[in-house]
């Protein structure tokens, strides 16, 4: 059984007779470089830890590095090679990048009392001087100020001369021999119709915005979604991903930071344009990627044709196990406390042992509820994975 169909049968509720002895070993996100610069000093290669990059950090200006601008494919092999070294199953992660969300890295202003900076998504962020943590300057889009979206919409139109079929190819055919060999599934990252808005706008203005500026919200959605159609697309037509996931993180501790009704207005609307068209160009699985406590809004996500969640926060309140008995279909790649590695092996048990009916009744690939942090030893996260090859033997055995 090649990687890829192991990792679809293990989402798509195989029995354990049917996964050739074990479900995919997997982690959910790329890793914190603070944990592998940790692991580094406790023995991992250098080479193996460094290469593990954020996508951000390709893009240095030179011309090489400029193709992962919109495209970011290369970036994903250094973390692929990573997670292997640790026994992980191969996942290629790749991102397709919107028009809008890359900006040069440049000093704006500097003076006596501040520095301030524009970073990589276009925020001019503020360090004051003697200070040590930047704080928000100026946002990319003020709702007040409409004008700042059109503005930003036609930069995205003249750099979309950029998102040519040749370029499109390029960037992610030298993936698809491997991909078809099945020798690693790919995991498509898109930003979604909550997370990409919050970004421009940021948390508070923008949940001001679905109330006294719902015009802009979705004059900033319809044009993200037709990129999506006409662009990403083509992007699925080459490579079929395995799993596409779209970031939202619209919800707090306490619940979702929109009403089911608002969601559907402005976020749901928009899945149910594209995710029919991604399940007919071959996709296996749509995720979404959000933090905190969203129950409540589940049955919407599922209505708008949602095939599961990641990473499943449990500190927030989401327990996979409570969560699959209310919804037994739904699917989930995460929901283990990273909180537990860092405390040792009966820790690191006793967390398995709490997701092990969700394991056995299948659709389900554990992983960290979001990045591992750096209070993990290397020498617990590799029991970690060690238990999490052991547990996986019994995905799918309580499917009759």
């Amino acid at each position: 059984m090649t990687n890829r169909e192991r990792e679809r049968k293990t989402l798509d509720f195989a029995k354990q007779s049917e996964l050739d002895g074990r479900g995919s070993i997997e982690e959910t996100f790329y890793p914190w470089v603070l944990t592998t610069q940790r692991f580094k000093k406790e023995g991992m290669p250098a080479d193996i830890a460094d290469g593990a990059r954020d996508i951000t950090n390709d893009l240095d200006g030179n011309a090489e590095s400029q193709k992962e601008k919109y495209f970011p494919v290369a970036w994903g092999e250094g973390v692929m090679e990573y997670e292997k070294y640790l026994g992980f199953d191969p996942v290629r992660r790749i991102h397709f990048v919107l028009p809008f969300r890359r900006f040069e890295e440049k000093i704006i202003e500097k003076t006596p009392e501040h520095t301030v900076r524009q970073d990589v998504f276009g925020r001019y962020l503020e360090l004051k001087t003697g200070g040590q943590v930047e704080t928000e300057y100026r946002s990319v889009v003020d709702p007040d100020e409409p004008e700042q979206w059109e503005k930003l919409k036609a930069h995205a139109i003249k750099e979309l001369e950029l998102y040519t079929d040749e370029a499109i190819y390029q960037a992610y055919a030298p993936l698809k021999e491997g991909h078809d060999r099945g020798d690693y599934s790919i995991r498509l990252h898109l930003e979604g119709f909550f997370w990409t808005p919050r970004e421009l706008m940021n948390f508070e203005p923008v949940l001001y915005a679905f109330y006294d500026a719902p015009e802009l919200l979705h004059d900033i959605n319809d044009f993200i979604c037709q990129v999506y159609k006409e662009k990403t697309m083509k992007v699925i037509e080459i490579l079929q991903p395995d799993v596409v996931y779209f970031n939202e993180d619209l919800s707090g501790v306490n619940g979702p930071l929109i009403s089911p009704d608002t969601f559907d207005e402005f976020v749901g609307s928009y899945y149910r344009e594209l995710i029919p068209m991604l399940k007919e160009r071959g996709v296996g699985n749509v995720i979404v990627d959000t933090d905190g406590q969203f129950e409540a809004l589940i049955p919407n996500f599922i209505a708008a044709g949602v095939d599961g969640f990641l990473p499943m926060d449990v500190n927030a309140g989401m327990d996979i196990v409570k969560i699959r008995e209310k919804f037994p279909k739904l699917k989930f790649i995460g929901g283990y406390n990273k909180l537990e590695i860092a405390k040792g092996k009966a820790a690191i048990d006793a967390e398995f042992d709490r997701i092990l009916p969700v394991i056995r009744g299948g659709g389900y690939i554990p992983g960290a509820d979001h990045q591992v942090p750096p209070s993990a030893s290397l020498e617990d996260y590799k029991y970690y994975i060690h238990r999490l090859s052991e547990v996986m033997k019994q995905a799918g055995a309580d499917i009759k």
